[in-house]
């Protein structure tokens, strides 16, 4: 039996460098540097973002022009745009804004949920009611997105069925997608499996997205576990830039380089055009003012060949 018969034709790829990567960076990028590269990153074709957090400024003062981000983007058609919010005041700022999707968030973890938000997992559930009711008939999409969902680094293994419970309480509100989060890097091929097989099972009406960081140097590794499992959404993050300023340890994301040459190599279809991606790589690593850890961009596409006049023969 073929493992990769079910491998997706073809696979959404969602931006979210910058919202994940720059909330952690020590370089605040202006607004006009954050259009700069968004619109790079549309020319390669990237057609949906997770582009902000309408969170307090004082929380995170790097997403603090999430308003001034979306409306200086609004001539760009046909691009979907989503930002998380992690209340009702921030679900107000979002509708006002103009964005597409809101993402409501909740950690799978107790305490990376009140290190994160400030609150218990039923208190921030409870408060999503809330939200539902203001975006009924507002024609913006709800979404969902669990944290930790593979693992805890103050708490260590978490129950699959916690995050079944809380995949259903978004499917209750009348999301139909979900994102589990690998916010530290401890999610491995066989928890792949077992989180997308109970989703599934539990929360059926659900399409799941695996977001994954390569804290551990699997990251790919586990998109191939998703892709084995049909799983057609992933997010990332370009040059490989994020983490979490509420989890010790928790480096960047897969980089979005690096999951479409996977996913070209494949054979699978994104939409996307990998060397206009490593020209936008080359712009976040210029603003970001640090080499990132992205290496398709470091390295080129596989068949970007050199003179063999460009390094010295051996000798000896």
């Amino acid at each position: 039996m073929d493992p990769y018969q079910s491998i997706p034709a073809r696979v959404q790829v969602t931006e979210v460098g910058l919202r994940d990567g720059l909330q952690n960076e020590a370089r605040r990028l202006s607004t006009d540097e954050k259009v700069a590269l968004v619109r790079s990153l549309v020319a390669a074709g990237v057609r949906e973002f997770e582009l902000t957090s309408f969170v307090s400024p004082r929380a995170v003062p790097a997403l603090a022009d999430a308003t001034e981000l979306v409306r200086a983007l609004a001539d760009i058609p046909n691009v979907h745009w989503s930002a998380l919010v992690p209340n009702v005041r921030g679900a107000e700022r979002a509708l006002e804004a103009g964005i597409d999707s809101v993402v409501l968030f909740v950690s799978a973890s107790e305490t990376h949920n009140a290190k994160n938000v400030n609150r218990d997992i039923v208190t921030s559930l409870a408060g999503f009611a809330e939200i539902g009711r203001l975006l009924d008939g507002s024609g913006v999409e709800l979404r969902g997105a669990i944290a930790t969902a593979f693992g805890c680094p103050f708490e260590g293994d978490i129950d699959v069925a916690k995050v079944g419970d809380i995949a259903r309480a978004f499917a209750d509100l009348g999301a139909r997608r979900v994102a589990l989060g690998d916010t530290t890097g401890m999610a491995t091929p066989p928890l792949v499996s077992e989180r997308i097989l109970n989703l599934r099972e539990v929360a059926p009406s659900l399409s799941p997205t695996l977001h994954f960081h390569n804290t551990r140097g699997i990251g790919l590794a586990n998109v191939m576990q998703g892709l084995s499992l049909g799983v057609a959404r992933y997010e990332s993050a370009i040059g490989g830039l994020g983490g979490c300023p509420f989890a010790p340890g928790a480096s960047g994301n897969i980089a979005s380089e690096d999951l479409v040459y996977l996913l070209t190599e494949m054979g699978i279809d994104t939409g996307i055009e990998l060397a206009a991606l490593i020209e936008a790589g080359q712009l976040a690593t210029q603003l970001i003012g640090r080499p990132l850890p992205a290496q398709v961009t470091k390295a080129g596409r596989r068949l970007a060949l050199n003179g063999s006049d460009t390094v010295a023969t051996a000798r000896g």
